[in-house]
């Protein structure tokens, strides 16, 4: 039995669209649902209760960053990362393999896993498939992911089926290391942009029986309509019994498609990030705080948003923060994206239960300003 299960509660009729359950030893979650990223143990410029308060569930926390500083001995001393930085729901780490193929030239790959240089203090390290393990239940997240090489874009056939051939062995180094009972394991499907590649890596990785899967190397580049199909392509092959985790996805856009082709679990650095650039998010689109023609517009950012901040700031007060250079300003703008994109999946859940997620992705695709982003299905 794993230590995480996923319910699967109902299926659209008219789409690929779930709604479901994540049990996990920290409580259930509902899916759809979006992950806040906690990079280095927390999510920037933002408290537990306020996560809280905006209806976060489970958060993300970041095996590279925290194998590098301040060394997962430390986290496993203090009681896990849950007691670290004291969230009490949902944790998933992530395998630090992202990260350490952003690296470029300060990496180097081999079977046995990847020599680089930390971004920190230059020093040489080390990361494969045990360490990951064994640095991901030292932090104790109720999810560790596999270990694996996110493929850039482009890459010829050949080089993605070599890839993604390694990517399946050190899966099963994976679970071999991993001997933490309190803690589940999520492989991650690989295959580049060639559906073959995904449909059998999707199928040999359901062999192995994890107890959820990741969707990697997608978003890294690839026009938004040939990650659609990949994507449509790669659920086609994924157990529907566990849950399906698209990887660094964040924007309402990417959600409603990636919702529409049967994706349960979402997280993304995007919200927080764009926060500390000035830029709000909304239902229509990117409202840039900081410029001018913000200066003397007392609305709040979204007149239709509940959150802390659009209940008691203005456009106006908000630009004038970013242009002082005051924190305040970026932990307003956080707390609105972070709480936009969690009510924005709330409501999708509430449509699906409804069954009326088609008509939600149409209304929402119908007010988006970025047409030219619009699949092909609704022109």
């Amino acid at each position: 039995m794993h230590a995480v299960t996923y319910e699967l509660l109902k299926e659209d009729s008219r789409s690929k669209a779930r709604r479901g359950r994540l049990h996990t030893p920290h409580g259930t979650f509902e899916t759809p649902m979006f992950m806040p990223v906690g990079t280095q143990a927390t999510v920037k410029t933002l408290s537990p209760e306020e996560l809280y308060d905006m209806g976060s569930q489970v958060i993300l926390a970041n095996t590279y960053h925290l194998f590098l500083r301040p060394g997962s001995d430390l986290v496993r001393k203090a009681g896990g990362l849950h007691r670290f930085m004291n969230y009490r729901r949902g944790m998933l780490t992530d395998s630090g393999g992202f990260q350490v193929f952003s690296l470029g030239a300060m990496r180097k790959i081999t079977e046995e896993g990847v020599l680089f240089r930390s971004h920190i203090d230059g020093s040489k390290q080390f990361l494969s498939p045990e360490v990951s393990m064994h640095v991901q239940e030292d932090l104790g997240a109720d999810i560790a992911m596999a270990f694996d090489e996110c493929i850039p874009y482009p890459s010829d056939e050949a080089y993605t089926k070599r890839s993604t051939d390694r990517t399946l062995r050190w899966a099963e180094r994976c679970l071999a290391a991993h001997t933490r009972e309190d803690q589940a394991v999520f492989g991650i499907v690989q295959g580049g942009m060639f559906p073959d590649l995904r449909r059998e890596n999707a199928l040999a990785l359901q062999e192995l029986d994890f107890a959820g899967y990741g969707i990697g190397g997608l978003s890294v580049g690839e026009p938004k309509p040939v990650m659609y199909e990949i994507l449509d392509r790669t659920t086609d092959f994924m157990d529907k019994q566990k849950a399906r985790y698209l990887m660094g996805v964040g924007t309402p856009d990417c959600l409603v498609e990636g919702i529409n082709l049967g994706v349960d679990m979402f997280d993304c650095v995007f919200p927080t990030r764009v926060a500390r650039n000035g830029t709000a998010m909304t239902g229509r689109g990117r409202l840039v705080i900081r410029n001018a023609v913000y200066a003397e517009d007392f609305r709040p950012i979204d007149e239709h948003c509940r959150c802390y901040t659009c209940r008691n700031f203005s456009r106006a007060y908000i630009r004038h923060l970013f242009k002082a250079e005051e924190t305040f300003g970026l932990r307003l703008l956080s707390i609105h994206n972070l709480h936009f994109l969690l009510d924005f999946v709330r409501q999708i859940r509430e449509a699906i239960e409804a069954g009326a997620f088609p008509e939600f992705r149409r209304h929402f695709w119908d007010n988006w300003e970025e047409k030219d982003a619009r699949p092909a299905d609704l022109l």
